[in-house]
């Protein structure tokens, strides 16, 4: 059954009323009669009239006091697109600031509906999305007010999204909890972030959704409880201390829960063993208030141990401030303790829709403007980019990741995301000193230029006195250097700029070397270009050496080619076999992989019926398999099913001979979580030392990540996949 959200224009005026001149709420009154006349007839999936949604969306805004244009042009933000409005007749009626307003939404809905109702992996909507959102924020940046309308659009649409169908709750629902609730989040209203993520969780996690209510429900009377009685202890503490102050329990959202969860069963842990599960949130008049009640929160409970933030000297880049800390209450309850001023707390709910430069008859200021300023920056590089998937990269790396702050050797705070490097700093800095970077200190030690940057360290960077070139490895995502589009963009126009018959060259080169460390056969040139969209091979192995298209990249686009299940005439199920190997239209059999080639998923396979053992599975160009005295009619069609099993993987690597290569060798291994299943060192006169070992590894793509890795290793000169073993019988060569 789907709820019918009903609601009348009193219940707007009532709300808006509240901090509205009566003038403004006759043109609220104005607007809906407007768009109750213009939408007359229309009902909604859900059942009801079509102006309720519009008037909801007000309803949203106005808790978020928003100015009246913002609240009329809300109510009249359908009325161009879904009737026969125009904008002449909007501007005409309710002037040039209006319409605007209406004009900017309008043009996101556009957007917005002619995404397809596809899964989000197809590669035309991600485009469309990205282009979408990168009109978004560019219209944010000329009126804020045109995005907020768009949030509480959203969030009125997902509030009655059970009235489509489930392809589509699930298509909007992953767009709003990949999009929507991180840009709400960015802007800083947490009463929208909150809850457009617990809606998308409700339709992407349903199962999931419901066991947590049930759990949270089932101890609700036990954590009031407990939360009651922390409040009145802290409460008689701050009255010892001549402090006022007003101290409530903060509840937990459930997608919020959720992601701790998944923290904790990462960690082989339960849903009783999370620890901050209760949360108190205090708030004081005055800074100094702030310090003092956080004094007699850890004078009166233990403070656990790295769980202090202090966001008032250090405000989030959305310009959220408030004290944090955990502490060990009653000596047994951990607790969360939020401690904020008034004004903070107003600002915390609201984010910059709090501003006063939204509220009547008032003006613009300096502050505001500061408080944006990552939005400007962002509409400054998004001219750079060159596509609009790249916009929506940079988007989520640079400005929806949590941030981290450092700080210049001169004092000044820089904010990068979570994970990112002093050559992200660098290039965040200059761009030149980007290029010229040579080494990095950290809190004045000296720092790997892949170090992942912390809160409060100060960074300081080493730069070549001279014009020098960066190093291609940046590039490589495996190796961890750069982690933000922005640096990332920089480097691939300093390589872009390089002559074009070296950066061919160069592309082709590793091209070559990527096809033979995996040990995949080489196709046409012209063939693989074209899974990249490139008609032209030069311009395809151009972008290879400026790094427009990386080695990983490549690996994970061939795996997908040959991991892409082959159709047949008849597929009839099989039971879970040793491999997980599945025979394509020869009924349940059993199967195995066989040792002389060793085959992975993402290998092309074939498979060879043995005459009492099942079906041996080989790689597709197993010397084995292509005999020519082969009884070709034993040849069938298998492919990787569904499996988390591991697949033994012959590798040699060649490096020069030194103490500790081997230590070094086994720490990379074992820090990707492989394990080895075999090796041997032999060591030769000309001073190098080669390492023949066996892996257990899922799939190519893990397999690449680590050879990235291993080839980053001091003295390695060269790591390959081992080819086949001499020719044995297929129909005798299977695993175990």
């Amino acid at each position: 059954m789907v709820l019918i959200q009903t609601g009348n224009i009193d219940d707007l005026v009532k709300k808006a009323g509240k901090y509205l001149p009566e003038e403004k709420l006759q043109l609220l009154k104005r607007a809906y009669d407007f768009a109750c006349n213009s939408h007359e007839g229309q009902v909604r999936l859900s059942g009801g009239p079509y102006v309720a949604h519009p008037l909801h969306v007000a309803l949203i805004l106005a808790d978020l006091q928003l100015d009246s244009s913002a609240l009329a042009a809300s109510l009249l933000h359908d009325t161009v697109e879904d009737s026969s409005v125009s904008l002449e007749k909007i501007k005409k009626d309710f002037g040039h600031e209006i319409a605007s307003l209406v004009d900017g939404t309008t043009k996101l809905e556009e957007l917005s509906r002619k995404t397809p109702a596809t899964g989000l992996k197809s590669g035309i909507q991600a485009a469309q999305q990205a282009e979408n959102l990168r009109k978004m924020l560019v219209a944010m940046a000329e009126d804020l007010r045109v995005v907020f309308i768009k949030l509480a659009d959203r969030l009125h649409n997902m509030r009655t999204l059970a009235a489509l169908p489930p392809e589509k709750q699930e298509r909007i629902a992953r767009e709003t909890i990949e999009i929507y609730a991180p840009l709400a989040h960015r802007l800083g209203i947490w009463e929208l972030k909150w809850e457009l993520e617990d809606l998308s969780f409700r339709y992407l996690e349903p199962s999931r959704y419901a066991q947590i209510s049930r759990m949270v429900n089932l101890r609700r009377n036990q954590r009031e409880a407990i939360i009651n009685r922390l409040v009145s202890v802290l409460k008689d503490e701050f009255e010892k201390a001549g402090l006022q102050g007003e101290v409530t329990g903060r509840p937990k959202h459930l997608y919020s829960i959720y992601q701790k969860m998944r923290k904790y069963e990462s960690q082989g842990k339960r849903f009783d063993d999370i620890q901050d599960l209760l949360a108190l949130r205090v708030l004081v008049n005055t800074v100094p208030d702030c310090y003092n009640a956080i004094g007699v929160v850890h004078s009166l409970w233990r403070p656990m141990p790295g769980y202090f933030d202090d966001y008032i000297a250090n405000p989030k880049a959305n310009g959220y401030q408030s004290l944090h800390t955990a502490v060990m209450a009653m000596r047994s309850i951990p607790l969360e303790v939020q401690i904020r001023t008034y004004d903070m707390h107003h600002f915390a709910e609201y984010g910059v829709a709090s501003h006063w430069q939204y509220k009547e008859g008032e003006k613009k200021d300096g502050l505001f403007e500061q408080k944006l300023g990552w939005l400007r920056q962002l509409v400054d590089w998004h001219r750079e980019l060159t596509g609009a998937e790249e916009f929506l990269e940079s988007v989520k790396t640079d400005i929806f990741n949590d941030q981290v702050f450092v700080f210049t050797p001169k004092g000044e705070i820089k904010d990068l995301p979570q994970g990112a490097t002093p050559i992200d700093f660098a290039y965040r800095i200059h761009t030149d000193l980007g290029h010229r970077c040579i080494g990095a200190k950290v809190n004045s030690r000296l720092m790997p230029l892949n170090y992942q940057l912390k809160n409060g360290e100060v960074v300081e960077i080493i730069a070549a006195k001279k014009d020098k070139a960066p190093s291609r490895d940046w590039l490589n995502p495996n190796l961890g250097y750069v982690r933000t589009s922005h640096a990332r963009e920089k480097l691939r126009q300093f390589f872009k700029r390089q002559e074009r018959a070296e950066n061919i060259e160069l592309g082709r080169n590793l091209l070559e070397k990527e096809m033979r460390r995996l040990g995949l056969k080489m196709g046409s040139r012209e063939e693989i270009a074209r899974m990249f969209s490139y008609e032209n091979v030069d311009d395809f192995l151009a972008a290879i050496g400026y790094g427009g298209v990386s080695q990983h990249q490549i690996a994970m686009k061939l795996v997908s080619q040959q991991e892409a299940p082959k159709q047949a005439v008849e597929q009839a199920p099989v039971k879970k076999t040793t491999s997980s190997v599945r025979v394509l239209g020869a009924g349940n059999m059993l199967t195995s992989l066989a040792f002389c080639c060793n085959p992975v998923p993402g290998d092309a396979i074939i498979g060879y019926i043995t005459r009492n053992k099942g079906v041996t599975v080989h790689r597709a160009d197993c010397h084995n398999v292509m005999r020519p005295d082969l009884e070709r009619e034993r040849l069938v069609e298998v492919d990787w099913g569904q499996s988390d099993r591991l697949y033994p993987v012959r590798m040699r690597l060649i490096a020069w001979d030194r103490v500790g290569l081997v230590r070094d060798f086994s720490t990379v291994i074992a820090e990707e979580k492989i394990n080895i299943m075999s090796m041997t060192v032999t060591e030769h006169d000309d001073g190098t030392s080669v390492i023949d070992f066996t892996l257990a590894t899922g799939s190519l793509y893990q397999l690449s990540r680590l050879i990235n890795k291993l080839e980053g290793i001091k003295g390695v000169v060269s790591i390959v996949r081992m080819g086949e073993d001499s020719a044995v019988n297929p129909s005798t060569s299977q695993t175990s």
